[in-house]
């Protein structure tokens, strides 16, 4: 169970606040022990942040006593600086481009607190910046030339609030506090707390309700506090000993930001960034898989602009072949085209989204094999037949996405040339748990991608183990976390 301390300077800064029992001032919170047996979060109310004054202090004790704190001394060295703060507004810039632009030159400043605004056009921004620079009051000014820029970004103290801003301020906190984070109890026979991202509003999620279901009942039989949380849960994730993603991943989304934070916590994680980052992008895997020598399509690179490597393709290809922008799930973004006409024609849709695009052999199969390997060991093993009068396994029409069969077999059942294809894939990557697509063509088996976060449905990949596939995948959750406790490597 976790105790939330909120931390401020002296009994009457918190006089227009219900009382609280979390309330502590910074001379109590010095006097604490260093190590209690509680988790602690610290919400720094301190009246000023500056380098050397008693809320940066607190921020740095509060780091040094492994407690959970906000704002860290990171976010206060980041925002104290223009030139650091603005080099990480990346992520708000989806947001900032939703706005509506008034007439150049005009200012709009607003307050966040605890990534709430009161504004609810600049929601989507307040969150955003909370995510990255997360602290208590944070007053963001934008300026509008032919798109809304932010020109400043500063830390407030609820001190400077007035009656208006504390009442919205008071409201954020007790939201963020109680519901953030919340005290819960786990049951006594529970060893670690485990958190699930899913994403109720994803259509093609890599785990349908059921299947979630039976990783919750898993879980809590083997012992783990098993907790769904959602996006917007990122500033939780220090609650949870580890994280198993179930949403799709990409570099551009939250959930590789999550698995970031996640790993920067201490937290065991699956999937890992590291394999978030190898496993997307199908021009990295390409490369990968030709300085590994793993068995794959013949396959060429083209670029943008360049004619010679796409006569090169055509010449070493040949027609039909298939293209693919590197970062496409679920079939999206992959083409087959069977002249070059038809190529030119899809090249110039696919090079609006990348500037490289992954050209390869046509193999045709009834079926792609899917190999699910947990930490370089073959977990189960799916055939994926093509969906009815396509080339691919899904196919994305103009009113529904519709798939084809499938049959779920033990991995012993698996041709060795398949298996040993698929393990040769996923060494170079990492430790993770991966989906591989093999192609099985003349007795030899052809890697198509590795899938970083792979399906896991009630059905299908469960269809030969059932039950036990979700314990072995929690359990390795388990062996990971028992490790790092008693500090041995994993092997």
């Amino acid at each position: 169970m976790s105790q939330v301390l909120i931390v401020i300077d002296e009994p009457a800064d918190w006089a227009p606040y219900y009382p609280s029992e979390r309330v502590i001032t910074f001379a109590d919170y010095l006097a604490l022990p260093a190590r209690q047996q509680q988790r602690v979060r610290v919400i720094n109310l301190c009246a000023s942040y500056d380098y050397r004054s008693e809320g940066y202090y607190c921020s740095l004790l509060a780091e040094a006593r492994s407690h959970n704190v906000l704002p860290s001394v990171r976010t206060l060295n980041d925002l104290a600086l223009p030139q650091l703060y603005k080099l990480q507004l990346a992520q708000a810039m989806p947001a900032l481009a939703k706005l509506p632009v008034p007439a150049a030159g005009s200012d709009w400043v607003v307050k966040s607190y605890f990534g709430r605004c009161s504004d609810t056009a600049l929601q989507p921004v307040a969150r955003a910046l909370f995510d990255r620079f997360a602290c208590p009051v944070l007053e963001i000014h934008l300026r509008a030339t032919s798109h809304w820029e932010i020109v400043e970004l500063r830390i407030c103290s609820h001190k400077d609030l007035d009656e208006a801003e504390e009442t919205e301020f008071a409201e954020a906190l007790d939201n963020f506090s109680n519901k953030v984070w919340r005290q819960h109890k786990k049951p006594s026979n529970t060893r670690y707390d485990l958190a699930i991202l899913v994403n109720p509003e994803e259509k093609l999620p890599p785990s349908d309700s059921s299947a979630i279901k039976k990783f919750v009942t898993a879980g809590r039989e083997l012992g783990l506090a098993v907790e769904l949380i959602s996006p917007d849960d990122y500033m939780r994730l220090s609650e949870f000993d580890a994280l198993f993603i179930r949403e799709t991943t990409a570099i551009d989304h939250h959930t590789y930001r999550f698995a970031k934070k996640a790993e920067a916590e201490g937290l065991v994680v699956l999937d890992d960034p590291t394999s978030i980052l190898r496993c997307t992008n199908k021009i990295y895997l390409a490369d990968l898989f030709s300085n590994n020598k793993v068995p794959a399509p013949r396959t060429c690179i083209l670029r943008r602009g360049d004619e010679d490597s796409l006569r090169q393709a055509v010449a070493e290809l040949g027609l039909p072949m298939v293209v693919k922008i590197p970062d496409g799930s679920f079939s999206r973004g992959v083409v087959k085209v069977g002249s070059e006409e038809e190529l030119h024609h899809k090249l110039e849709e696919l090079f609006a989204e990348s500037s490289l695009l992954l050209a390869q052999e046509f193999l045709y199969t009834e079926f792609d094999w899917r190999i699910g390997v947990l930490d370089n060991k073959p977990l189960y093993a799916c055939r994926y037949y093509m969906a009815k009068n396509h080339w691919q396994i899904y196919n994305h029409g103009n009113k529904k996405t519709v798939s084809g069969g499938f049959s779920t077999l033990p991995t012993f059942e698996v041709p060795k040339a398949v298996l040993q294809a698929a393990l040769k894939a996923t060494k170079p990557i990492g430790r993770g748990f991966y989906g591989v697509d093999v192609k099985e063509a003349g007795g030899k088996g052809y890697v198509i991608e590795v899938n970083d976060n792979p399906s896991i449905d009630s059905g299908v990949e469960d269809k030969y183990l059932g039950k036990e596939l979700y314990r072995i995948i929690l359990q390795e959750f388990i062996r990971r976390l028992d490790a790092r406790r008693t500090g041995k490597p994993i092997e």
